[in-house]
């Protein structure tokens, strides 16, 4: 076997860390969306879901759902489409908008941010098993240690273990969602039960917005991991707007009915509540699952970028441990918080990306391979530090408020860089 072809082969075992996605290894929408639903189908957007269910009357909670889930599927679906047109992910497409030694930041924010929910989901699963099945404390560790590294094997494998799995848990875990629903409208009276029903609890519009789009938006900033591998850009948008708008907004949704009805935004509580515990094991198993193998893998490929190697599947199983690690310590915790926090800093990271791509490149990279990459992009770095302290202090939504921001200044320092002769060439096709 050549050099060339054996480099080849293991680039497409373990998918194309460092390099683009090849049109042969190209996937079609049901292959694309299905992966990025398994990912967005998650326990703790339910619960954030829970907090708005208290705090509006239905009609309202409705049409704040729609928006936010919107305002994140358009976010995703921009990205998307830059993932399909360039066969990168973002922490590669970093490399163009923060130079290839800026681009190890996006490499620790989004990889920190992923085996940390890494951490929770692991610890969440193995808490939640020993309560519903009523079992000994001290069964939570062993219980971490099988899920922490069992929930990686998937993402060991690559797209196409995350793919089949996808295929079997989201129409399951669509079922259970729907067979619930109907259980909740009955008892709450069907539409005009749920329409008197009084909320408990306040909350601003923009504050119910922040939770909806910005408690996914870390993960779908990362969404470009999967939108990648799509066949045509058409592929990349929809199955963005699929998973996000729709997915993720089907995860919200549970969680307010759930607190509307039952004063609890947690489906696999409801599902206890309403006598289907099986379902409700199923339910929590499959939903941490799906999740948990897209966040290492999340994890792997920022890892693959800092350290410039392509053995995914190595960094996989590093992910999982040092997740497993934390949740053993108590990461579970205080990680939520921290998470959220990171949040504010997270959404720039795309805003910047894509000011690089429309404006800076008109819509086209040089092959990564080829490309002539400055070591920091100033412009880059620049847009992320202000949109970030922007999104931290300004009122409104923080996610959205930096993701615009990061757009504007890249722009603006940009220009003012161009006049100035600074930084003129960088990244053009090596010579």
């Amino acid at each position: 076997m050549s050099e060339g072809v054996q480099k080849r082969t293991v680039e497409a075992r373990e998918d194309f860390p460092l390099s683009e996605v090849p049109l042969e290894s190209r996937k079609s929408l049901w292959s694309t969306s299905v992966v990025l639903l398994g990912f967005t189908f998650f326990t703790a957007t339910m619960w954030g879901g829970g907090s708005l269910g208290a705090a509006f009357p239905f009609g309202q909670l409705m049409g704040l759902i729609v928006i936010g889930n919107l305002l994140l599927g358009i976010y995703v679906a921009i990205l998307g489409y830059v993932a399909f047109k360039t066969g990168l992910n973002s922490v590669l497409l970093a490399r163009f908008s923060f130079g290839d030694i800026g681009s190890k930041w996006p490499d620790f924010a989004l990889g920190f941010t992923q085996v940390g929910w890494y951490a929770w989901g692991t610890a969440t699963v193995s808490i939640i098993f020993v309560q519903l099945l009523n079992l000994p404390e001290w069964l939570r560790i062993p219980f971490m240690i099988f899920f922490g590294f069992a929930f990686c094997w998937t993402a060991y494998v690559g797209y196409r273990g995350l793919e089949r799995l996808s295929i079997v848990s989201v129409p399951a875990m669509t079922i259970l969602i729907v067979w619930s629903f109907v259980i909740s409208s009955r008892e709450a009276g069907e539409m005009g039960g749920m329409l008197g029903i009084v909320p408990a609890s306040t909350m601003t519009a923009g504050a119910a917005i922040t939770i909806v789009f910005g408690t996914f938006v870390s993960g779908g900033t990362q969404a470009t991991n999967w939108t990648r591998f799509a066949k045509t850009g058409k592929i990349a948008i929809i199955a963005s707007l699929v998973a996000f708008f729709i997915g993720n907004g089907l995860m919200v949704f549970a969680g307010a009915f759930g607190a509307m009805v039952y004063q609890q935004p947690d489906i696999v509580e409801v599902l206890t509540l309403q006598g289907l515990l099986l379902a409700g094991i199923i339910m929590l198993f499959l939903n941490i699952w799906t999740t948990q193998d897209n966040t290492v893998y999340n994890f792997s490929v920022a890892g693959c970028n800092m350290i410039r190697t392509e053995n995914r599947k190595l960094l996989t199983v590093v992910g999982a441990a040092i997740g497993t690690l934390l949740a053993i310590l108590g990461f579970y915790d205080w990680l939520v918080p921290w998470l959220l926090l990171l949040g504010t800093f997270i959404p720039p990271i795309g805003g910047v990306i894509m000011a690089d791509f429309f404006y800076k490149y008109r819509g086209k990279y040089p092959k990564l391979s080829e490309a002539k990459l400055p070591k920091i992009n100033i412009a880059g770095a620049v847009a992320y530090v202000g949109a970030s302290l922007i999104a931290y202090f300004s009122p409104g939504v923080p996610p959205i408020n930096g993701i615009v921001a990061a757009i504007v200044i890249y722009i603006i320092v940009d220009l003012i860089m161009t006049a100035a002769g600074v930084g003129v060439g960088a990244g053009k096709a090596k010579s």
